[in-house]
């Protein structure tokens, strides 16, 4: 198992060469102690006192490694542009990248002994989008092997745990993401969503999980017929929503184009959602048992709105024959089954399933509306699972599908197969402090009501003061 590549330290002089963090995070900055507050801009305050990474990382293993030098190198460069009075959204900001996403002259391992550490030789779109933006690129973040299952277990980078219960899964594929703002070693991290990915873990971890619409953010891979995206996690709306006016924009090589905003995503915080139809539906649509607790939080925050109405995985397999320069033998059972069944379907299968998967997107969104303009359910039909539970599920029954995957996504897959829009609040806790997500589902290309809303949803319940007791020891 590979380890975190460990910051060289040079004393007091660190101090100076993160200038540009040090200004975006005011307090104490050395031996990367990355922040002791947010700035006035970040709309979510962070609580008082330094951070170390090397102390919580342990605890959690989110981060998987960790590139010093680049970093050090892009906060020199923050400090000069926010001394010429340069206003990036995110100047200064450290951000961790998903271990899914190539970025240019790192390492990506997706989570598997298969894979080399070669450097890619091209960065992801959204990664290029980020790093104009301000953040500080500085580190990668857990996922499942290809991020096939909804925790960040692998082989080779082992487990991560959830801030707030740390025998439990912060969930995935983006967990490593989620565990790291929520165990405070970072602001906001970069993710990804093909069936949940960002909005399972941002439920687990008591974080915001925007998920935005296909094509609204360029990529380069469309992977699975342009049901993955691009977004973060972040500790509030305000943030999520300028995020996204970062990194969305037209891409003329894309199969879908969103339309441009009206104006800003940020601004939509300050502005009525005005009247919406909101449905509700607290049970999951293909049968799975629904905790108890998953639905108290639909219901709950269903109770502040005003008007209520009753609404309403080849693709996923065949997506593992797009990686290149892996080693099939090195990788974990379940893997090397579904690889085994990709290469068993045929052309004309997979023709099938991405017609039929069409054709259901296109049925959805089109009665999208006529009863409710958006769809209020629990993100996840169950509580955060074990950590260590599902991989061990997985490789007991490679060839089976995992009852607690299934449960993770039965609300969640729907928006990645119409497209639509769709975002998690942490908006409920159960008794023993665990945070349980509510996702919201727009329309089509309806991220400005849907982040209006959201707004509404954080001020009316705010969540801002909450956090794990992992903390409280910081």
């Amino acid at each position: 198992m590979n380890t975190v590549r460990p910051f060289t330290s040079n004393g007091g002089s660190e101090e100076r060469v993160l200038a540009g963090i040090s200004q975006a995070y005011p307090g104490r900055v050395g031996g990367w102690l990355l922040w002791a507050r947010h700035p006035p801009r970040w709309s979510s305050p962070e609580r008082s006192g330094a951070v170390s990474f090397d102390e919580r990382n342990p605890q959690l293993n989110a981060v998987t490694w960790r590139n010093d030098e680049e970093a050090r190198a892009a906060a020199v460069e923050a400090d000069r542009r926010l001394a010429a009075g340069e206003q990036a959204p995110f100047l200064g900001v450290p951000l961790p990248i998903k271990d899914l996403t190539p970025v240019a002259g790192w390492p990506v391992t997706f989570g598997s002994r298969g894979a080399s550490e070669t450097p890619s030789k091209e960065s992801e779109l959204v990664v290029d989008a980020l790093a104009q933006a301000g953040f500080v690129l500085c580190a990668r973040t857990n996922t499942p092997e290809f991020g096939v299952i909804t925790v960040a277990e692998n082989v080779r980078h082992g487990i991560t745990r959830n801030p707030w219960d740390t025998e439990r899964s912060p969930g995935g594929s983006s967990g490593g993401a989620a565990a790291s703002v929520a165990g405070g070693m970072f602001p906001i991290a970069h993710a990804n969503d093909g069936g949940g990915s960002i909005r399972i873990p941002a439920s687990y971890c008591g974080l915001v999980g925007l998920k935005p619409s296909r094509g609204r953010v360029p990529r380069l891979a469309q992977s699975w017929l342009g049901a993955v995206v691009e977004g973060v996690v972040a500790r509030s709306v305000a943030d999520s929503a300028t995020v996204l006016d970062a990194i969305s924009g037209p891409d003329p090589a894309a199969w879908y184009n969103a339309p441009a905003p009206a104006r800003p995503f940020a601004e939509e915080t300050d502005t009525p959602p005005g009247s919406l139809r909101v449905g509700l539906m607290a049970q999951a649509p293909i049968g799975i048992p629904t905790d108890p607790a998953c639905t108290e939080a639909a219901r709950a925050a269903a109770a502040i709105s005003e008007e209520f109405v009753p609404p309403f995985i080849a693709l996923t397999q065949a997506g593992l024959a797009d990686y290149e320069g892996v080693d099939w033998s090195a990788v974990e059972p379940h893997i090397a089954h579904q690889r085994k069944v990709a290469g068993e379907l045929g052309a004309y299968d997979y023709a099938l399933a991405a017609r039929t998967l069409e054709l259901i997107s296109r049925r959805e969104v089109v009665r999208w509306g006529r009863d409710f303009d958006v769809l209020l359910t629990p993100t996840s039909a169950i509580l955060p699972p074990q950590a260590g539970a599902v991989l061990e599920a997985q490789h007991a029954a490679p060839d089976q599908p995992n009852a607690e995957v299934v449960a993770s996504v039965s609300f969640t897959a729907f928006g990645n197969a119409t497209g639509l829009p769709a975002i998690s609040l942490p908006l409920h806790w159960t008794e023993a402090e665990l945070p349980v997500g509510v996702q919201l589902t727009g329309g089509p290309w309806q991220e400005a009501p849907l982040i209006s809303l959201a707004a509404q949803l954080e001020q009316a319940l705010p969540w801002a003061e909450r956090r794990p007791s992992l903390l409280a020891t910081a």
